[in-house]
């Protein structure tokens, strides 16, 4: 009988179980997000939940305890290349492989003010060939960043202080009421002022050509059939 034991099977056992939960929780805290059949997401959630425990603790013994539940131990000997030395090689794996290093000194941090619920499961469709139903195990960042204080940021001050501006700038409904007859009352003195004027400039050029009319000699008629042998004989 299996009283109190309500772990999964998940078709393995025992050593083979935990080798698997203990690969998802390392793909987990490296990646930040897995994608697995549902089953497997909610028997490796614990699992991650108590690791982010031992991590908040922070000591050497539940480094240690962490270390032995992933299966993950330090590693110091690195044999060089040709092209990269042993010391790049170990820099490199600390940075990108060591889970114990990045669960104790870059997530447990984020999870400091929390007292649990550190991972969330989201369902996705059923895969295709066995149906089997998938879903998303991913760490609850936005969560934990919504515990710790935060700063009013430059955004919301920047709307804060634009709004009485854009407000003052805009004119009233009276003020634009008040307006419109005094505009129309500056174009109705402009327009008698400009009709004044047109008709003094037009004056002028027609004067200037009566004078001119004036002062010029008249010609005398000149008969259309009098030729110029004709004209002679009179003389």
């Amino acid at each position: 009988m299996r009283h109190l034991k309500r772990t999964a099977k998940l078709g393995r056992k025992g050593e083979h179980r935990n080798a698997m939960l203990a690969n998802l929780v390392c793909c987990l805290i490296k990646t930040k997000r897995i994608t697995t059949t549902l089953a497997k997401a909610r028997a490796a959630r614990p699992v991650a939940e108590k690791m982010v425990t031992l991590g908040k603790k922070g000591t050497i013994h539940h480094r240690r305890l962490a270390a032995a539940r992933l299966k993950q131990q330090a590693r110091t000997h690195f044999k060089g290349s040709p092209t990269r030395s042993g010391k790049e090689l170990r820099e490199d794996w600390r940075e990108n492989e060591d889970v114990v290093r990045i669960l104790f000194d870059e997530i447990a941090p984020d999870f400091k003010e929390r007292a649990g619920g550190y991972t969330r499961i989201i369902k996705l469709h059923r895969r295709r060939g066995d149906a089997a139903e998938m879903a998303i195990l991913e760490w609850v960042w936005d969560d934990a960043n919504e515990v710790a204080p935060r700063s009013s940021t430059p955004k919301k001050a920047k709307k804060k202080t634009e709004t009485p501006k854009a407000e003052a700038t805009e004119p009233s409904v009276e003020e634009a009421a008040a307006e419109e007859p005094a505009a129309a009352e500056e174009a109705a003195a402009e327009e008698p002022a400009a009709a004044e004027e047109a008709p003094v400039e037009e004056a002028a050029p027609a004067e200037e050509a009566k004078a001119d009319a004036d002062e010029a000699p008249a010609e005398e008629p000149k008969a259309e059939g009098d030729s110029p042998e004709a004209e002679e004989d009179k003389k």
